[in-house]
């Protein structure tokens, strides 16, 4: 068996053209990538950077990278030159020529040298490293400068983008921060005396940090786009962002309610002390409706009244004086609780107020009842009835007397409801022959 030449079958003078002419335009398309690469406004903010981190790390290795690549891209302009010059020897190239130039557009006829500064940190084909030079055919320099080259580019791309995503939006919360700080500092929330004042505080030193983390180690605050193999892929981790964005709202949106607090605080005052007073006549009458029950109903219990309680009033006026210092964010909350409990003592004095006098609201449905049943009585012509007319005057008595008890004259209106509704119920015989009937039975 012959020897078989690594770079195949000799290329003939049209073969030879046309590599020629992709491979300049595989040169000119690198040369353009890379110094856009080089011209890239995230590339210069790298090099002038003070970085820490995975982002420093990274950056050694692609700064490397991309002094290796002008070293492949030099060694590779070197390469098509000399193959331009063999072929522009004579018109109609010679064996010798046609040989040379496949040999050195298909063979590994590109020798780079290595140096300490280029090759230290780069990554190497297959991974191999510490090579004092390599050889390469065109093809593979190729294929390793556009590896080295999306490399590097995604690198540059992911700082980039987090630069230019996070710092302008944690300068524009810092902005929103520091007027919440004085709008805060205006209604008396501070540090160690109101909880809002303590999570501005925190809010301040978190964004400082995160700032200082973003500007000096982009690449720790990227998301790598998943099964992306784009340059670039992926997106900025705002996660710290929006959540100290949320708190600070939160924080905002407590200083404006203690702001109103601020602005309503008399009128919100002048209505607490006229439900506290509603509240206490109440009281008041359900205490005088209770003597009133016990005097004129027997036989029953009725619930006792308690007094209004004093702490209310203590608070009210520990509120006027935060209001009279200006303490708003002392008053926020006091006037909120306050508001609610006062709420609930009104509709506590109205309930005593039912309770007490709920007796004699039995006493005047009873006595309604039995009046409504008179009439209907009456209507029908039975006003005069001995029976009915007993059973109504025991029953009248009872419940228009004191004290009246309840039991026994529901029992005499029960009593008579069911003879009038007996006598309702019964047949009813003419006057005139009621009469005769009198007559006959006496004649016998």
């Amino acid at each position: 068996m012959g020897v078989t030449d690594p770079a195949g079958p000799v290329m003939d003078r049209d073969e030879v053209d046309r590599a020629l002419a992709r491979l300049g335009q595989e040169h000119e398309a690198i040369e353009t990538s890379l110094l856009a690469l080089q011209d890239h406004a995230g590339r210069r903010l790298l090099e002038g950077a003070e970085l820490t981190g995975v982002t420093k790390e990274r950056w050694i290795a692609t700064e490397a990278s991309i002094t290796l690549l002008w070293t492949y891209f030099d060694a590779y302009t070197d390469a098509l030159r000399t193959a331009r010059e063999i072929r522009s020897r004579r018109r109609w190239s010679s064996r010798e020529d046609l040989v040379e130039l496949t040999e050195l557009l298909r063979g590994e006829s590109v020798t780079v040298a290595g140096s300490a500064a280029a090759t230290a940190n780069a990554p190497t084909l297959n991974g191999v490293s510490g090579k004092l030079s390599e050889r390469f055919s065109l093809s593979a320099l190729v294929d390793r400068m556009n590896e080295l080259y999306a490399a590097g580019l995604d690198m540059v791309v992911a700082a980039d983008a987090v630069w230019s995503a996070l710092p302008a939006r944690i300068d524009l919360l810092a902005a929103e921060l520091q007027r919440t700080r004085q709008l805060a500092h205006s209604v008396g929330v501070r540090p160690g005396e109101h909880p809002a004042g303590d999570d501005l505080e925190r809010i301040t030193r978190t964004l400082t940090k995160l700032r200082e983390e973003v500007v000096s180690d982009p690449l720790a605050y990227w998301v790598p786009a998943q099964g992306s193999s784009a340059p670039g892929g992926g997106r900025p981790d705002t996660t710290v962002y929006d959540r100290e964005a949320r708190a600070l709202e939160e924080v905002r949106r407590e200083i404006e309610a203690v702001l109103t607090v601020r602005q309503d605080a008399e009128k919100r005052l002048v209505r607490l002390r006229d439900v506290l007073s509603r509240a206490d006549r109440t009281l008041a009458e359900a205490r005088t409706a209770r003597g009133e029950v016990l005097a004129k109903i027997a036989a029953t219990e009725v619930p006792v009244v308690s007094g209004p309680p004093t702490v209310l009033q203590e608070q009210l006026a520990t509120a006027a004086e935060y209001r009279r210092q200006a303490q708003w964010h002392r008053l926020s909350p006091l006037l909120e609780s306050l508001e609610q409990r006062a709420e609930d003592e009104l509709l506590r004095a109205r309930e005593s107020l039912t309770a007490v006098t709920a007796p004699l609201a039995v006493r005047a449905e009873l006595r309604g009842r039995l009046d409504a049943y008179k009439a209907k009585v009456a209507r029908h012509g039975l006003a005069e009835d001995p029976l009915l007319v007993e059973r109504y005057e025991k029953a009248r008595r009872m419940l228009w007397s004191a004290p009246c008890d309840l039991r026994v004259a529901e029992q005499a209106v029960l009593r008579y409801q069911q003879a009038a509704a007996e006598a309702l119920a019964a047949p009813r015989v003419p006057e005139q022959q009621s009469g005769s009937q009198d007559v006959r039975g006496e004649s016998s």
